[in-house]
């Protein structure tokens, strides 16, 4: 932008001159980043979000212009704005830094709070703001996002917070401390009403904030490379005398850790938060939504691979076998064919994020459902990584926690079973593996919430049936399903690997078996069926069982899942 400078009318020296524009060019400011060393162009790091446009730093922003960049323009009401903090106990300087900080900031405490719309959802929101005491939680932070969880349990809306806090604030003390055990009730009560809350972690999140509201999220997003922690790097490396990793206590380090569901670049928070909210309201998010999944093209081609161009299987063995081909298709086949949109949600909370198990909720013809999917991978570095398919603990205290949330917002679960069992290791025991998959179990047993399991490759011991205890349980025409493998029962047994074959006749683990049984309760043909075709005859029987069961009260689908498994087994009385 040019500025202009009239000129004087007057020259003592030249005499008149005429009225004339000079023309200058706008001053431009220039800012280095501290990650890429970098000069950059203040305007276009403003146009970029303040997002470094070479390296992808993430330059800290105040409150007020993170609601600019999140909300839906003019949607946006303030509430309690009035709230000011009070040196109530004569802290020395309290008072004028109080003064000072307002004065620059232009705000009265560290947090905004409200209501708006986000993607065109109404949703309660606050946003804290680091440009005020580092984002210091005081009763002032404490009473207005209490107020707000209240609001928002009050107008049945979900709540948003953006996290950014150097911790407690000192200069108020124990009452200071006390504000995380008041926010984290109006947590509870909210969440106890049904109401979703999503938090969105920004550097730094760290102290009180962390060890309370931040953390309670029914779903927690984060900003690339923001500190989350407790007990701060340096906290950290006075106590322990050693230098911290790269990385430690950054957004990566929560979501390897299990402890949040997704790192999101800023520019996509808004419509990522968007999604969620809509997929929240039982609907599915509008067209160009971050997750969605285009199919445009797909129809026609030539797509994975045809069980018609193998021999049909002919023996049990045959069919175990096959359930182990690289050639199948896989559970992430069966969600980026089958459905018209998923946004996976990561870790289990406690310890990590086990690759081998992945849960989300995924929308297909605009009816959310909550997925969870033990992965095996296809080439031999996914296999790896995904650990062939064999869940540690936390793959399934990540699916119990997605299934409870699941029921929370009356998300019908799908669950696609393909492993050969529970990792069996030192670390799986250390953390409890029996453990993890009982509480599936039980937890599953009462869900108020329909469930429907398909066995679409290999149903191995425990490892299946921790996501396969359903209101309907149906398999692939080419899938099986056994207590043990045929290989390890000959072996157990009778000591020779040799008999797998008769093992697995004995066994009766293949679909025909299992129905008659009373196991299971449908068959999905997928005889010569391309990958494409497979995943949408899954997905088509999950919906049709949706449908019925979704008909039924909450007592009498609990009821109806308890007599199912009671009446499993076959005894005489002597």
């Amino acid at each position: 932008m040019l500025m202009n400078r009239k000129a004087k009318t007057v020259n003592v020296l030249e005499g008149p001159m005429t009225e004339s524009c000079a023309e200058f060019p706008a001053r431009h400011v220039f800012i280095k980043c501290p990650e890429c060393r970098r000069v950059i162009d203040e305007a276009r790091l403003h146009d970029n979000l303040e997002v470094c446009p070479r390296c992808g730093k993430h330059f800290r922003v105040s409150g007020r212009d993170r609601m600019r960049m999140t909300v839906d323009e003019g949607t946006f009401e303030e509430w309690d704005a009035n709230l000011a903090s009070e040196d109530f106990l004569s802290f020395p300087g309290y008072a004028d830094k109080l003064k000072s900080v307002s004065e620059r900031s232009g705000e009265r405490d560290a947090v905004v709070c409200g209501k708006g719309k986000i993607c065109g959802c109404d949703t309660a929101l606050f946003f804290m703001d680091a440009n005020f005491m580092m984002g210091s939680m005081g009763s002032v932070v404490g009473e207005k996002i209490c107020r707000t969880f209240e609001h928002a349990t009050e107008l049945g809306l979900p709540v948003v917070g953006f996290t950014v806090s150097g911790g407690a604030r000192m200069q108020e003390g124990v009452t200071s401390l006390m504000q995380m055990a008041k926010i984290s009730a109006a947590v509870r009560r909210h969440s106890e009403a049904g109401g979703l809350y999503i938090t969105v972690l920004t550097d730094p999140t760290t102290g009180g904030v962390t060890a309370s509201f931040a953390m309670e999220g029914d779903i927690i997003l984060a900003e690339p490379d923001a500190l989350t922690a407790f007990a701060g790097p340096r906290v950290i490396e006075q106590n322990m005398h050693k230098r911290l990793p790269k990385g430690f206590q950054r957004s990566e380090f929560l979501l390897e850790h299990g402890f949040c569901d997704a790192v999101v670049l800023r520019g996509e928070i808004a419509l990522t938060v968007g999604e969620l909210l809509a997929l929240h309201e039982g609907r599915a998010p509008g067209l160009g939504a971050p997750h969605e999944i285009v199919h445009m093209g797909r129809r026609g081609k030539k797509l994975g691979h045809l069980f018609k161009r193998s021999a049909a299987p002919k023996t049990a063995l045959e069919i175990v076998k096959q359930t182990r081909s690289a050639d199948r298709a896989t559970a992430g086949e069966m969600i980026s064919l089958g459905l018209d949109g998923f946004v996976e949600l990561h870790g289990d909370r406690y310890f990590g994020d086990d690759a081998a198990v992945v849960g989300g909720i995924g929308w297909k013809d605009g009816r959310p459902v909550t997925v969870i999917a033990i992965e095996r991978g296809t080439t031999t570095k996914e296999r790896m990584r995904r650990n062939f398919g064999m869940a540690h603990p936390e793959g399934y205290r990540k699916a119990r926690r997605l299934i409870r949330q699941a029921e929370k917002f009356g998300r019908p679960v799908l669950c696609l079973v393909d492993t050969s069992g529970a990792f069996c290791g030192i670390g799986a025991e250390e953390r409890g593996q029996g453990e993890a998959i009982a509480q599936n179990l039980m937890e599953m047993s009462g869900l108020k919430t329909p469930i429907v399991s398909v066995v679409t490759g290999e149903g191995g011991s425990g490892g299946a049936l921790a996501l396969s205890v359903a209101d309907r349980i149906l398999m692939l025409s080419s899938s099986a399903y056994s207590v043990v493998s045929p290989e390890a029962c000959a072996s157990i047994l009778w000591k020779d690997t040799e008999r797998a074959n008769e093992a697995a006749e004995a066994l009766k683990l293949t679909a025909p078996d299992l129905l008659a049984l009373g196991i299971i309760d449908g068959i999905v043909d997928d005889r010569g069926l391309s990958h494409e075709e497979i995943a949408g005859a899954v997905m088509s029987s999950a919906f049709d069982a949706f449908d019925t069961l979704g008909q039924l009260d909450d007592a009498t689908l609990t009821n109806l899942r308890y007599e199912k498994y009671r009446a499993i087994g076959q005894y005489r009385t002597m």
